[in-house]
């Protein structure tokens, strides 16, 4: 349904992490390894990065187009570097918009926000009408952007990785009338940590001795990848890789 990655640690640039790895982000919009839905992720893609001693909030560039046809991104993002980045490409459900409004990184206050996987958006936006008070409007009819609001309005009142892991736990079990059941791989940083999950699709991370990337499938071939099992929620930082089931 999509690839995304988080990079936490020393600067790189946004080329080193999306087009220059051997199975990187540029790759997987074309030849996923291990997507389980789709065949390509051609929908649009887009990259959040921070830059701390300018301001909180992140930077976002999104396109509804593939990665692969945007001349005006591979030629800044060479020259573009930060300790925390956040990127996407995106193979759209069926009947979702494609549209950049639709295309992740979402992002609200210092948080950006990437949803590999599906969730009957009717039943979020229900949940979201429901449950909340004040939340904010999605920025697309598409189900990411459902995910995105309903997470905005959880880390309003919980810390990050409890906010994650409620709105998983909540939309979990959401199903299509004799649709397929939701899958849940959100991505999620502060600029200052990562926090995942696993729900029905892929997720890997490897340590370095400069940081720390997470992605949905390694991109490259070399020793140290670490497969997340199911149902795990991971939070990590530029010291340690924590997991923890989402099912007490």
């Amino acid at each position: 349904m999509c690839r995304h990655l988080a990079w936490l640690g020393a600067p790189r640039t946004l080329a080193e992490l999306t087009l220059d790895r051997p199975s990187g982000l540029l790759r997987q919009s074309w030849a996923p390894r291990r997507m389980r839905h789709g065949t390509v992720n051609a929908d649009g893609f887009g990259v959040g990065w921070y830059a701390p001693a300018l301001r909180p909030e992140p930077a976002r560039y999104r396109r509804a187009v593939p990665m692969w046809t945007d001349a005006s991104y591979a030629s800044f993002a060479g020259t573009v570097s930060s300790g925390c980045v956040l990127a996407a490409v995106r193979s759209a459900t069926v009947g979702m918009p494609v549209e950049e409004t639709a295309t992740a990184p979402f992002t609200s206050g210092t948080l950006l926000l990437s949803h590999n996987g599906r969730v009957h958006a009717a039943a979020a936006m229900r949940e979201l009408q429901a449950r909340t008070d004040g939340a904010a409007v999605p920025e697309s009819r598409c189900d990411s952007a459902v995910v995105a609001a309903l997470l905005w309005e959880r880390t309003s009142r919980l810390p990050l990785a409890k906010a994650v892991a409620d709105v998983v736990l909540t939309l979990g079990d959401l199903t299509e009338p004799d649709g397929p059941p939701a899958r849940l791989n959100l991505l999620v940083t502060d600029g200052t940590q990562i926090v995942a999950t696993t729900w029905r699709d892929t997720l890997s991370y490897r340590e370095g001795p400069d940081g720390v990337l997470v992605t949905s499938e390694p991109d490259d071939d070399e020793p140290g990848w670490v497969d997340v099992p199911d149902q795990q929620l991971l939070v990590a930082d530029t010291r340690k890789v924590t997991l923890s089931s989402l099912i007490s």
